[in-house]
C-alpha cells in the first residue's frame, strides 16, 4: 500500500466503526485486485452510483474492470455511492471518494467512469463527483480534475446530464473501453497537449463516443429543434458500439466474491445479448439488438470455472430471454450431469412463459429450487398485443403448470400497468391471471403462491412507445387501487408495486432534455441522493426544483409527442430506423402483434442492416412451429442469409 493510500486508510478506518454496514468499504473480495499504478498508465475508477450490495453484482463494471487492467496502459480500482452514513462522516472529516480496491482517493485517478442503470441514480452521480472533489459541471473543471465518463442504459438520453459528464458511451464497452485509454494514454504521453478539449475532442473520432460539450441544443420556446455539433469534425450523429461476436469477450473470467450479503449473490453468465421479440415498452430489448448468442460450450465452461473459482451454489444464465437461448436444455442438462457442480442451483431471471416448458422444468428441478419468475407484462391477451407481449393466457399456464408438477412451491408474475390503451378490464385481468395460477399450482401443492408485481410504465427513448404521454400521477395510484382491491379478492397471491411518485420522476427524467439538468442538480444540492429508495425519494423536492427553474413536468410526462417532433436523443443513433418505431406506434395502437423477427422475415428496424451484423445464434433451428429466419449458426459456422422485405409486417391475430 502506497503513502497515500495508507494515509487515506488510517482516516477512513475510524469512521468505519460509526457506520451500519463497514462491511461496505473494505473491499478484499475474491476476485478484487490490487493494481500497480505507474505514471504513464490510464487510471480507471469504475463507480457504480448506489450502495456497494446493489453495485457490487453489476457484471458491466466487473467486465471492463477486467478488461482495463489486462491492458498494457490501463489500471482500473472500482467504488461505490457511499451511504448516508458515512457520507456525513467523509464530509465531516475531510474524506474524499475512495476505491476499495487499495483505498486510493478518486482524485488519484484519470477517469470516473459510471454505469447508468436507473435515471434515478443520477442525483448520486453527482454527489460521487462532488465528493471525488471535482466540479460536478464540466465546464468548471481544469485540467488535472477527473474526466467523467458514463456508460449502461440511461445514455441512450444523456441530455440531462450534459453538463455534468464529459463523455457518453453508447452501446457494448469492451471494445471501446480499450480505445478509450489508449487514446488518454497518448494525450498523456505527449504531455496532455490541448488540455482537456483536445481529448475530448479525439474521443468523438471513436464510433460510440458522444462529448455533450461539444454540441449545443437549439430551441423555439418550449420547443427543441435540434441539438447539433459545433465544430465540422464533430459528427452530426453518433452511432452506438456493437461487438459482433460475444464468443471474443468470456468476461467476467474472475467474478468478484463479495463478503457481506449483496443482491443477487450468485455466479452470472451472460448466455446472449440483445432480443428480436419485439416487445415495444421495453427499451433493453431495442437497443441491444441484434442477438448474439455465446456459444454454448463456453457458457458451460465458464459455469465450470466461475463455480471452481467462486464456490457459489447458484448460477443465473442471464440475457433478456434466457429460455430463448438456442442451446439452453443441452446447458442445463450438461451443468447438472457435471460433477463440480453438484448441488448448485441454476436460475433464468428471464423467462419468456412461451419458452419455458416442461422439459427445461424437469432439469432445472434436479438442483436446488428457486422462485421461477415470469412476466407476462399485461393482463389481456388485447393488451399484450399492443405491447407485442405475444403470450397467450394458455401459454402462461402452463409454465406455470410445468414448474408446479416439478416440485416449485411458488412464483412470481411481473406486470406494467399505465401502458398505451390500457383499460379497467386490463388492469384487473392481471388478478385473473394471477388466481388461474394459484389454482393450478393447487392442483399439485396446497402451498402453491404466486406474488404479483406491478411497476408503472415509463415511456423510454428509441421505443415505439416514446411518442406516449405517460400516465398521470393521480391514474397510476387509481390504477393501483384498482388492483389493490382485487388483490383482496385473491386467496394465495401476494401483491407489491411501485410507487407512482418514482415513476413521475423516472419519466421526467427518461425524456427530458438539457434544460432538466438544473432540477438533477438541485435536487442533490437539497439533499436527494438515493431517490431509488423510496424511504429516501422526496416527490416534493423534484417538484419544488421543477418550479424553481421554470420546468413544466407535464409538459415533459404526459404529453403525447407528434410524428414530426424532435426528440432530445435524435443526434444519437441505437441503430434503429426511426421511421420502423413509427410504424411499430401505429401498430401498437392498431392492436397489431408482430413475430420475432428472427425466426421471420426481416422488418428492416436498423439494427442488423446499418451495422452489417446478423442475429448470431449457437444454433440456427427454429422453435416448434417457427419458420427459418436471419442467423449465423455457430455449431455449424454457416450463415444463414438475412431476408430483407421492406417494412414486411407479420401479424399475428
Amino acid at each position: 500500500m502506497s503513502t497515500s493510500t495508507t494515509a487515506l486508510w488510517n482516516q477512513l478506518e475510524p469512521l468505519l466503526m460509526r457506520v451500519e454496514k463497514p462491511a461496505r468499504y473494505i473491499g478484499g473480495e475474491g476476485g478484487a485486485q490490487t493494481p500497480i499504478h505507474n505514471d504513464g498508465d490510464v487510471a480507471w475508477l469504475f463507480t457504480y452510483p448506489d450502495t456497494y450490495e446493489v453495485g457490487l453484482p453489476n457484471q458491466g463494471l466487473q467486465i471492463l474492470y477486467e478488461i482495463v487492467n489486462e491492458s498494457p496502459h490501463g489500471v482500473a480500482e472500482r467504488s461505490y455511492a457511499p451511504w448516508t452514513d458515512l457520507e456525513a462522516l467523509m464530509r465531516a472529516e475531510g474524506v474524499p471518494l475512495f476505491s476499495v480496491d487499495t483505498h486510493r482517493a478518486a482524485s488519484a485517478f484519470d477517469i470516473i467512469a459510471f454505469n447508468l442503470s436507473a435515471e434515478l441514480t443520477y442525483t448520486n452521480l453527482l454527489n460521487c463527483v462532488d465528493l471525488a472533489g471535482t466540479p460536478v459541471r464540466t465546464a468548471d473543471r481544469g485540467l488535472d480534475d477527473l474526466f467523467v465518463i458514463v456508460g449502461g442504459h440511461c445514455t441512450y438520453n444523456p441530455e440531462p446530464l450534459a453538463d455534468y459528464v464529459d463523455a457518453v458511451v453508447l452501446g457494448d464497452g469492451e471494445e471501446v473501453i480499450s480505445e478509450i485509454t489508449d487514446a488518454f494514454h497518448c494525450w498523456k504521453q505527449a504531455g496532455r497537449p490541448g488540455g482537456r478539449e483536445a481529448i475530448l475532442r479525439e474521443l468523438t473520432t471513436i464510433v460510440g463516443v458522444y462529448v455533450p460539450s461539444l454540441y449545443e441544443a437549439v430551441y423555439d420556446g418550449q420547443d427543441l429543434l435540434e441539438t447539433r455539433p459545433l465544430f465540422d469534425d464533430v459528427p452530426a450523429r453518433v452511432e452506438k458500439r456493437t461487438i459482433a461476436d460475444l464468443g471474443e469477450w468470456p468476461y467476467p473470467k474472475t467474478p468478484l466474491v463479495p463478503i457481506t450479503d449483496v443482491v443477487h449473490d450468485r455466479l452470472n453468465v451472460e448466455v446472449f445479448r440483445g432480443c428480436t421479440r419485439g416487445c415495444r415498452f421495453c427499451q433493453a430489448g431495442m437497443i441491444t439488438r441484434p442477438v448474439r448468442e455465446r456459444p454454448a460450450e463456453q457458457v458451460r465452461e465458464m459455469i465450470s470455472a466461475g463455480v471452481a473459482r467462486a464456490g457459489y451454489d447458484e448460477v443465473a444464465l442471464t440475457s433478456l430471454s434466457t429460455a430463448d437461448f438456442s442451446g439452453i436444455e443441452g446447458v442445463i442438462a450438461d451443468t447438472m450431469n457435471d460433477p463440480n457442480c453438484s448441488n448448485l442451483s441454476i436460475s433464468l431471471p428471464s423467462l419468456r412463459v412461451d419458452a419455458f416448458g416442461v422439459d427445461i422444468a424437469a432439469e432445472l428441478q434436479r438442483g436446488r429450487r428457486s422462485g421461477l419468475t415470469f412476466a407476462p407484462e399485461a393482463g389481456t391477451w388485447r393488451m399484450r398485443q399492443v405491447i407485442n407481449k405475444l403470450i397467450r393466457e394458455e401459454d402462461l399456464y402452463g409454465a406455470v403448470e410445468s414448474a408446479f408438477s416439478q416440485g416449485w412451491r411458488r412464483s412470481k408474475l411481473y406486470f406494467l400497468t399505465g401502458l398505451p390503451t390500457e383499460t379497467d378490464e386490463d388492469t384487473r385481468g392481471i388478478f385473473e391471471l394471477a388466481r388461474n395460477c394459484v389454482k393450478i399450482g393447487k392442483h399439485h401443492t396446497s402451498g402453491a403462491s404466486v406474488t404479483v408485481s406491478v411497476g408503472g410504465f415509463v415511456p423510454k427513448p428509441f421505443t415505439p412507445f416514446q411518442w406516449f404521454g405517460q400516465n398521470t400521477l393521480e391514474e397510476l395510484r387509481r390504477k393501483i387501487g384498482v388492483l389493490i382491491d382485487e388483490n383482496r379478492k385473491s386467496r394465495g397471491v401476494q401483491f407489491k408495486w411501485h410507487d407512482a411518485e418514482a415513476t413521475l420522476v423516472e419519466g421526467l427524467l427518461s425524456r427530458g432534455d438539457r434544460r432538466i439538468g438544473p432540477v438533477i442538480e438541485t435536487v442533490w444540492r437539497n439533499g436527494g441522493t438515493f431517490q431509488e429508495w423510496s424511504e429516501h425519494l422526496d416527490l416534493d423536492r423534484w417538484l419544488d426544483a421543477c418550479a424553481e427553474h421554470g420546468i413544466d413536468h407535464e409538459w415533459y410526462v404526459y404529453r403525447h409527442r407528434t410524428e414530426d417532433e424532435v426528440f432530445p436523443w435524435d443526434h444519437l443513433s441505437a441503430g434503429l430506423h426511426k421511421d420502423f418505431l413509427w410504424q411499430e406506434w401505429q401498430d401498437a395502437l392498431a392492436e397489431v402483434g408482430l413475430e420475432d423477427c428472427r425466426w421471420t422475415p426481416c422488418y428492416d428496424c436498423g439494427a442488423c442492416t446499418g451495422y452489417g451484423i446478423e442475429h448470431v445464434v449457437a444454433s440456427a433451428t427454429p422453435p416448434a412451429g417457427g419458420s427459418q429466419g436471419t442467423g449465423q449458426d455457430l455449431a455449424s459456422g454457416g450463415a444463414v442469409p438475412v431476408t430483407l422485405l421492406s417494412k414486411a409486417r407479420v401479424p399475428v391475430g
